[in-house]
């Protein structure tokens, strides 16, 4: 399993040199795919989609250069042959997964399949999250509730036994202060890993490494007592 699980996306040299060695060969020789669906669950969420691909919104991601660039949209796959869309996933070099809603992304990876594919996938191809995306590989997600889903919905797929708090100390998110994450770390049974803008969690087969040029902060879980 490969994953490169980044707060904001290709922010920084150290993330992106990362990325190609999760790759094994330069982005302009690699495949991608990018899944939009989590961005959706938030408001205004058609034209960030728009900005993300175009690169006018956020750090690089799927503006990188890469060989080709495809879309692969959630909520549109239950409803198509799946042999229109799982050559094409089984092919790509990187999947790209956006941010957004973690819980309404968890969802609709479930209904549409991925979720199952994800084991064989994951052998060769990149997982590359971007802020929910990241979260929902992990023991822990959030939802922003514009959606209809159930309140009890998995928020998250647990594929990774740590969980991630993205965006510290950023100023468009006042409530991720190192404090405020602190706290919430408090509340999970595993380890949590708040990281900014300029940091990465890279996965392979098990070995965790962070990849950092600004802040980030491990929390243990509480000792429970017998």
């Amino acid at each position: 399993m490969k994953l490169l699980l980044t707060s904001a996306g290709i922010s920084n040299t150290s993330i992106h040199n990362a990325l190609i060695d999760l790759l094994g060969k330069p982005i302009a020789e690699a495949s991608a795919l990018f899944i939009p669906t989590a961005i959706y669950g938030i408001p205004n969420g058609g034209d960030l989609v728009r900005r993300v691909i175009c690169g006018s919104l956020g750090d690089p991601f799927c503006d990188l250069g890469w060989k080709s660039l495809g879309l692969l949209e959630l909520t549109a796959l239950p409803s198509i042959q799946q042999d229109l869309w799982i050559p094409m996933l089984m092919e790509t070099d990187a999947l790209l997964v956006g941010g957004g809603d973690c819980q309404y992304l968890c969802h609709w990876m479930q209904q549409s399949g991925l979720t199952d594919l994800l084991p064989s996938l994951l052998r060769k191809t990149v997982y590359v999250g971007l802020s929910a995306g990241s979260m929902v590989m992990t023991r822990y997600g959030t939802t922003y509730r514009h959606h209809m889903l159930p309140a009890q919905s998995d928020k998250s797929l647990g594929l990774v036994d740590f969980a991630i708090h993205p965006h510290l100390d950023h100023a468009w998110f006042p409530d991720n202060s190192l404090a405020n994450l602190e706290k919430l770390a408090a509340t999970i049974p595993v380890p949590s890993y708040a990281i900014d803008d300029q940091t990465a969690i890279k996965v392979t087969d098990g070995t965790v490494e962070i990849i950092s040029e600004g802040q980030w902060k491990l929390f243990n879980p509480p000792i429970s007592r017998a």
